[in-house]
Parts: C-alpha cells; structure tokens; sequence
C-alpha cells in the first residue's frame, strides 16, 4: 500500500500575499499546490529550489498589480522571479519565492509590419512560433537557439540570447527596437534608443523611471572608461547590465542595453518590438568530417577567414548518442560511416544567399580550399542543399543538448560550464587546456558549440547523486573561470549568468559597484529574482554562491537505487523542456499544446512522480515492494472506499494531484519517442495508477475500458442489440454522467464471413502453418487480429485480407486474442502480463513455423515490440509488421497509375516511435505510381479511448482543433493509418477517412 503524502505548504507571509493579490483584481491564476510548485522547481539545469507559489498572469495589467503589491511595505519581503520557457542551463528562473510565468497567456503575435520590418510581441511568444508567423511573408527573427521550438522571446531578451549565426546576425539585444516592461510599484517603462532631449526628459520623470535613468546616465558619463576597459571585445560581450552599449552606434541612449540579459532582476519585460530579417533563399551547408575533434576545432578557425554565415562543430559523443535517436534517419545520408576511419569530430558549415549561384560558387570555392588544403586532416565532407535539408542537419544539431543527458548510466554530463566564450582564433588552445583540466579530475564530456563565436558547450560528465562527484562542480567551476578569463573571455557566452553569478563581481571588477547602484534603482529591496547578477548596494542578501543552493542529485540520492532504477523512464529526465514544443503540427505531448499546464507534460509529468517516489520513501513506503504484494481486489475493497471518501471529503494527500497530472495523459507515447532522454510517460503513468488504485477505489469507467477487448467477441454476437441500446439518448447520457464515458463506437455489421470465404482464408495454426512448402511460407502471413479494426471497422480488416489476396498472399488469422493494450494504459498491469504471456506465447508458437505475422492498427502492433518486452517472465514477443512494413517488401512496381496526390495523416505513436514508416508508405505508393505527401500533423485528441473518456472532452477537441482540423481540407485526399484518428474525424466533422491500405487495394493489379 502506498503511503498518503501531505502537501507541503507555502511559506507563512507569502499566502496573505497571495490572498491581497487575488483581492487587487488579478484575473490570471494563482496556483500554490504542492504539483504546481514541484513541477517548477526545477529547469534544464542541475539546481532546484521549490517556489512557494506560481502566478500566471492574463496580460500586462495583472503583472502591474503584481508589482505594485509587493512594493508595499509589508510585502518587501516578497520575492518573485519571471519564467518563460523554462529552458535556462544555470537556474535563472528557479526561486524559492514566486514565480511569475509570463508564457501560459501573454503569447499573442500583436502586430507583423512587413513593409518596415518588424514585429510586437508578448513575452510569451515562443521563437519557432513567431518565424512560423514571419515566413509567409519572407521574414525570420534571427537569434536562433537549440531550444527555438520551446524558448520564449521574453527569455531570450531575459538571457539576451543568442547561438548558431551570431557572427552575422548578431545576440537579441541587436534585434530589440523597444520594450515595455513593468517595475517594481507598478510603473510602465517604455524603453528605445532616444536622443539626448528625450534623455533629458525621462531623468527628469517623477517615480522610478526618473530615478532609474538617472542613475544609468550617471555611470555611463563617470565610468565610460572603466566600462571601456572592462568589457571585454568578443561577440557575446557581457549578458546582463551591457553598460557599454548604453549609447549606440548613432550616440542615441537606449536603456535596453541593461535590460537585454537581466534575467528579471530590474524588472517583468510584458512586450517587445524586435527587428525582422529576410530570409535567405537559399543555403548550402557542408558537413565536413574529421578522424579528431581537435581537428574540427583548429580547421574550423581556418575556415572562418572563408566567410560562412556560421560554423558547428559537434564532437562524437554527440554523433553516437544522435544516430541512436529518432532525428537520425532523416540526416544518416549526410554522414556515411567508415568503421576504418570513424568519425570523431564535424564542422557544419553554412553559406546562404538569395542568388543560388552565387551562393554555390561560394561552396564551390570552399570545397576547392578544402581539396587543396592539406594543414588539417578531413575524411571527407557531404553537402545539404535548400531550406528543407539544412534544417534537417540542424535538427539534429538542435537536439545535442538533450541528446547528452541521453548517455547510459549515472555518469551524465552536465551544464555548469558549458557556454564559455574566448576570441576565435584561441579556442583550440583554451579547449586543450579545459580538456587537460578535466582530464585531471578523470572526467569524461560531451562538446558542441560555435566555434566561429568562441563558444563551445563542454558538459562535465558526473554522477550528482554521488556527494563526491557533486562536490566537483564547485572546483571545476572555479578553475573554469579563471581559465576562461586567462584567455580574456567569458564565463556566459550564451545561457546567462543565474546561479553563476557568484563570479560577477571578479569580471567586472571595480565597476561592479555601478552594477549595484543601477540595481538599486530598479530593486531597492531585492526583491526581483535576488541572487543573480549583483545585488543592491547594503543589501543583506548577496550572490547566491554555486554551492549555494540545493542540487537536483541532492534529493535523488535519497530514492533507493532500486526504485530509481526500475522508475528509469521518469527519473532521468534533465529538464531540456523538448515536451514544450509549441507546434500544433508536431505529435510531441498534445495534453501540454491543449492545457498549457506544464503539469500536463512529460517534463512535469516525471517531476512529479520523482517526487512522489522520493515523499513514498521518506514514508518508508518501498513502492516496488508495494507493486508485487497486490491484496485481493475484495478484500483490498474496505480500505479502498475508506480512502476514497476521505478524498471526496477533502482529504489532503500529493498522489491526488501526480494522479490528475497522470490521468490527463494520452498514453500517445509521442514522448518516448521524440524525447532525447526517452522520458517514457504511459509506462511509468500506468506503474503510478496501479499503485495509486491499490489506495483508492477506481472509477467504474476504467474496468470497462480494461476489459473491452474481453467482452466486445460477445457483444458482437449481437450487434443490432448493441448498437439500439449504445445509440439511444438515454444510455448515452447515463453512460456520461454515471460511467463517465461519450460517444461509445457501434459495432460493424459487415459481412466478415464472406472475405473469410472469398479469399480461403484459414485460422492460423501450427500444423496447418507446418503443412506449407518454403516457396509457400514466403507467399504466406499470419494477421494478427485487433478488437477496434475486427469489431468496430471490420470492412478495413477485409480491405487488408483482400489485398494480400490480390498480391498472391495467402492469409492465415490468428486467432483473436485480447492485446492488452488497454488494461496498460488503466494500469491493470496484472491482467495485462497475463495477457501478455498468453498472446506471445501464440505467437511464438506461429512465428517459429516461418510466416511473419502482420497486425493493422499501429497503435495496439506496437504493444507487442513495446509493452510486452518489459513484462517479467516474458522472454520476448516475436515481431509483428505494420502492413507497410510487409508492403515494402511485397508490393511489385507497377505502372503509373493516377496522378492523384494523397495525404497521409499518421498515428502520433507510429510515426514517433518507428520514424521510418510515413517514408515506407510513401515508397508503397510510389510503388504503384501514386504520390503520398505525409503532413505535418500533431494528435487527433483521441488516442485510444482518451476522447470518450467524458473528463477528457473538451480537451481532446482543443487538440483536434489545434492541428487535425485545420488540415482535413486541403487539396487531395487525407488518409490516416489509426482506428483512433479515423474515428475522431467521424466524431468531429462527420467525414469517414480512408486508410492508406484501401487506396492500395483499389489500384494494386490482379
């Protein structure tokens, strides 16, 4: 039994905060659940600090009511941090007052003006989201980061961030025209260059805005050499108080300069105006390859004098981990293996232009250097030419830093030191001196960068639940720093300072105290995001030191290795937020794109269940003993309703809220295959429900879930009688109000008797299976039934049988056996093994007799190469093909057929998890000369049973609406390959889609 888990509280004077801030009028949420406060207590880096309360406000005036309630003098003592993506490598957002999360409402694209190139923004408004707006009109914001698809442009400016590119385009500060930011008792500052009259008149403006611009032309007229002196002439400058861009290139005074990089330490940035560029049309990069990472580092300074847009470099460690992940199959043909000569390094260098020709001489003269140059050793190089596959190789680039907290064990790297900048041309010789400085502590690392900037990411490889190895970033941080100013670089290039900030005051020396008194201005009491960068001048409070605040591996190690090894799925994940993908077109994590609660994601998903195992064992609860010793279901009864009314009547226990968190989840297992660090969350959510419903009683809507592949072979015995009584209204709404599920699908009425007869099909069995001659096997398969595609669209189970018929094939059906699928997403893992075991133990049987088995729907086929390899006592499942799977390797050429363009519209679980099949049934296609595009799509909202779940409803059509819908229309035919997505369509718009077997059927020859 596992243990009831009290949520831990707020701090005493933050609830009467929280409490006169819902009175001021905020009309956003206020959240102070233990979930909430877990869920953001941790980012992409190796910290965490519990907040006492999340806040997520609607709009700028809910922000200043914020701000102005806690400049009151009762509430000086609050503190409270911005958070946008929550993408940070150095804690920046993390806090242990409130957090302020500007991302969940404050992300509308205000106005695009084409014609005088820019753009206003909220700060919510994610990078990827903004140039996906931009690019009908030709136009990109040209930052680009790794995390594009999830990062913020308030956090960008917060970070003043910047990555591939930034020699030509420049940090965000370059791209910020005008920023409209709260301070501290609520004043709205407007901030832009402006020209000395209009300086004149802002110092002389009552309140803070006066006080604030005083003070920063203050220490620009009486530090201007100091701060000449101390900056130090590098592209990535000094994020955060940038005191020497306080005057521009035209002598205007532009306050954003301090702004850009403050991490919300002055002040909440609600809305930006930022520069847009043209985009290139077109670009080539050139993958080059080299026998030593070292190698890639020197050449690539030799080959900037060449004037590439950008040069990447990634190291092999990164190379092994990315040919084991999903992005792989899309870039392999970019980098062809040589197992004599192993590539060890590579340099990804770009060119783009708008004229192609003058774009490819220009790659033409590179190549030319490279043939002739002989001073480095390279072992070749590949070219991607267009928008489409430089994006592909840069994919995959993107993805190295999730990709490093991928490696097998304990020992992962990690960011503490990983955006370092010095000049270009020394990077080579610093890198050596940083490799030597690990080396000397016995320390493996991953690295990739931009070398043409000076910055590399070299990630420490530790365990962090090993005190000693943890004790290590301490030294290895300050030998970091003072290496990197050696070289007369940095120590944040690129990620910000945060809880790095310790090492401010040595960088900037005497002019730190200026940094004070302008935070002082802004922040007189500490209150906004304290600890970082610098803090007011008398403050009580200093820097938070790196060893200052609590590790992540600090409350890891107190989970059993045991349960943190069998909990794997969950526990390993890093926080690089890939599960915040804004893009409705993408599968990754639909309950996050239609909730916008990060409880609703893998990342807050596994945060929360981390937790919840680490409270189980302060409990002294041994979850895994808890798994094996199940009471039975009646005499467990009594307890279970004890618990569940104490919960009904208020009962505070965590579990109720990792189980909402849970239960919101589709089980669509886009995030165990899209997540770099393979976050599983349908495994460990159905290990959490069993445990969970061995405290409380289920709701009598997951025992008909559980066992409808059991009973459905009864009920279709009469399926006239069904479909009266789950047709009619009142069933309908008894079945939503008492049972808690909708639209219940009506069984087929199809003659499925008739194609058994018509194509001679046979019940697959052993000795019938045993009487086939080898050429006869090789003409053979076995269909491995399914309930939804047998009983609710068995015309599409006859469609696949007729098929295989026409192409010669004779068909063998399995008999129906219950895959289990169900009872695993409900968390009947019991049932499930048993069935499990059942069901391979068939198919073992057939398999050994030589004939490959072949299911329909991917959804449930998958189980049998996913779920069932996890089951103990199982010693595996023999494969079962997808029908493309066995097309590909069936289907004869055949002359064009039609030239009709079909679009396929595929499972979330199929096309993520096996990443080659939309391109198998391109290639079927292309077989019979018809053309298949597959779109870009993200989930239908149904997901297995997900959509009829009544709780689930409005969300699941939030989902639908997000992706599915807006693509049904367009030109040629949608096709979609699960039971699930066909039936949403139907739920949703009426309309019946076909799958891509049936088109293959109507135009496969006799």
């Amino acid at each position: 039994m596992i243990a009831q888990l009290p949520p831990r509280a707020p701090a005493a004077h933050y609830p009467e905060f929280l409490e006169a801030l819902k009175n001021s009028g905020f009309r956003g949420q206020i959240s102070a659940d233990y979930g909430t406060r877990t869920v953001l207590a941790t980012d992409n880096s190796i910290y965490q600090r519990l907040p006492q309360a999340a806040v997520f406000p609607l709009d700028a005036d809910d922000v200043a009511r914020v701000a102005t309630l806690m400049a009151e003098t009762r509430f000086q003592a609050i503190k409270l941090t911005p958070r946008g993506g929550g993408t940070g490598t150095n804690g920046q957002s993390l806090t242990d007052g409130i957090v302020v999360d500007l991302s969940r409402h404050m992300n509308t694209i205000l106005e695009i003006n084409v014609e005088e190139r820019w753009v206003r923004v909220q700060a919510g408004v994610v990078k990827d989201q903004l140039n996906a707006a931009l690019k009908p009109y030709g136009l990109f914001f040209a930052p680009e980061l790794s995390t594009s698809n999830r990062a913020t442009v308030g956090g960008m400016i917060n970070t003043d961030a910047s990555g591939q590119g930034s020699c030509t385009y420049g940090k965000t500060r370059d791209h910020v025209l005008e920023l409209h930011s709260v301070l501290l008792g609520g004043e709205r500052l407007h901030s832009q260059p402006i020209d000395d009259a209009a300086l004149e008149q802002a110092c002389a403006a009552p309140g803070r805005i006066g006080e604030v611009y005083r003070m920063a032309r203050e220490i620009q007229e009486t530090q201007a050499e100091l701060i000449e002196t101390t900056f130090p002439k590098l592209n990535r400058c000094l994020t955060g108080y940038d005191l020497a861009h306080l005057r521009d290139e035209q002598g205007r005074f532009n306050l954003n300069s301090v702004l850009c990089g403050a991490e919300g330490s002055l002040g909440y940035v609600v809305e930006a105006k930022l520069n847009v560029l043209p985009i290139p049309k077109y670009a080539v990069l050139v993958n080059v390859r080299y026998s030593s990472f070292m190698d890639a580092l020197r050449d690539a300074n030799a080959l900037m004098a060449l004037k590439p847009l950008s040069i990447e470099t990634v190291d092999s460690k990164v190379l092994m981990l990315a040919m084991q992940d999903i992005v792989w199959h899309s870039v392999a043909e970019y980098f062809p293996a040589d197992p004599e000569r192993p590539t060890l390094g590579i340099n990804l260098v770009e060119f783009c232009g708008d004229e192609p020709a003058e774009v490819n001489a220009r790659v033409q003269a590179f190549i030319d250097h490279l043939q002739s140059d002989t001073s480095v050793e390279r072992l070749g190089h590949t070219l991607a030419e267009g928008a489409e596959a430089v994006t592909r190789v840069y994919t995959m680039r993107k993805r190295s830093v999730g990709l490093l907290g991928n490696v097998e064990g304990e020992v992962r790297p990690q960011p503490f030191v990983e955006d370092t900048a010095v000049p270009p041309e020394q990077l080579a010789d610093y890198i050596a001196e940083f490799r030597a400085l690990l080396d000397g502590y016995g320390l493996a690392y991953g690295m990739f960068g931009h070398v043409d900037a000076g910055v590399l990411h070299v990630r420490p490889a530790l365990d962090m639940k090993d005190p000693a190895q943890a004790a290590l970033v301490k030294p290895i941080s300050d030998a970091v720093a003072a290496l990197t100013k050696r070289y007369g670089g940095l120590l944040w290039g690129e990620h910000g300072k945060g809880l790095r900030s310790e090492y401010v005051p040595e960088y900037f020396g005497e002019l730190y105290p200026a940094l004070q008194r302008l935070k002082g201005a802004f922040d007189p009491y500490n209150q906004l995001n304290p600890g970082k960068i610098c803090t007011p001048p008398d403050s009580a409070e200093g820097l938070t030191p790196v060893d200052g605040v609590t590790l992540r591996g600090d409350l890891d190690r107190s989970i059993d290795e045991r349960v943190w090894q069998d909990f794997a799925s969950a526990v390993y994940c890093n926080g690089n937020g890939a599960c915040y993908n804004y893009d409705p077109n993408d599968a990754m994590c639909p309950s996050w794109k239609a909730t916008r609660e990060r409880q609703h994601s893998p990342k807050g998903r596994a945060s929360l269940i981390r937790e919840w195992l680490r409270l189980q064992g302060e409990a002294n609860i041994d979850v895994l003993a808890a798994a094996q010793r199940k009471a039975s279901w009646l005499k467990g009864l009594p307890a279970r309703l004890r618990n569940s009314r104490a919960r009904q009547q208020g009962q505070a226990d965590f579990s109720h809220e990792v189980y909402d968190a849970m239960a919101g989840c589709l089980a669509c297992k886009s995030c165990a295959g899209q997540c770099p660090i393979k976050v599983n969350v349908p495994d460990f959510r159905s290990r959490f429900l069993e445990l969970y419903h061995g405290r409380y009683q289920r709701p009598l809507r997951d025992y008909l879930i559980g066992s409808l592949e059991f009973s459905i072979p009864y009920l279709a015995h009469a399926p006239g009688l069904y479909n009266a009584v789950m047709g009619s209204k009142w069933v309908g709404r008894l079945l939503a109000d008492k049972v808690g599920m909708v639209d219940s699908p009506l069984i087929s009425r199809f003659n499925f008797q008739a194609t058994l007869t018509r194509c001679r099909v046979q019940v697959a069995s052993v000795p019938a299976l045993r009487e086939l001659t080898p050429a006869q096997r090789e003409r053979s398969i076995v269909l491995v039934q399914d309930a939804f595609t047998r009983y609710f669209e068995t015309p599409l189970l006859a469609a696949f049988i007729e098929l295989a018929h026409r192409l010669g094939h004779k068909v063998f059906l399995a008999p129906y056996s219950a895959n289990g699928k169900p009872l695993h997403v409900q968390g009947f893992l019991g049932a499930f093994a048993k069935a499990a075991i059942r069901n391979a133990t068939q198919l073992k049987t057939l398999a050994a007799c030589g004939v490959p088995l072949v299911g329909l729907d991917p959804a449930m086929t998958l189980v049998y190469r996913q779920e069932y390899q996890k089951v103990d006592g199982l010693d595996g499942c023999p494969k079962v093909l997808l029908p493309q799977e066995w097309l590909i390797e069936v289907l004869p050429e055949q002359p064009a057929a039609k030239a009709d363009t079909f679009r396929l519209m595929a499972h979330c679980t199929e096309k993520t998890n096996v990443p080659a099949s939309t391109r198998q049934w391109e290639q079927v296609f292309a077989r019979l000369g018809l053309k298949l595009v597959t779109e870009a799509t993200g989930c239908c909202g149904m997901s297995g049973t997900y959509g009829h779940e009544a709780r689930n409803q409005a969300t699941s059509k939030t989902i639908f609406e997000q992706s599915w819908a807006t693509k049904l229309d367009k030109q040629g035919e949608a096709l979609a390959t699960g039971y699930s997505c066909r039936s949403q369509v139907k739920r949703m718009t009426e309309k019946q889609l076909r799958h891509p077997l049936e088109v293959v059927l109507q135009y496969a020859q006799r």
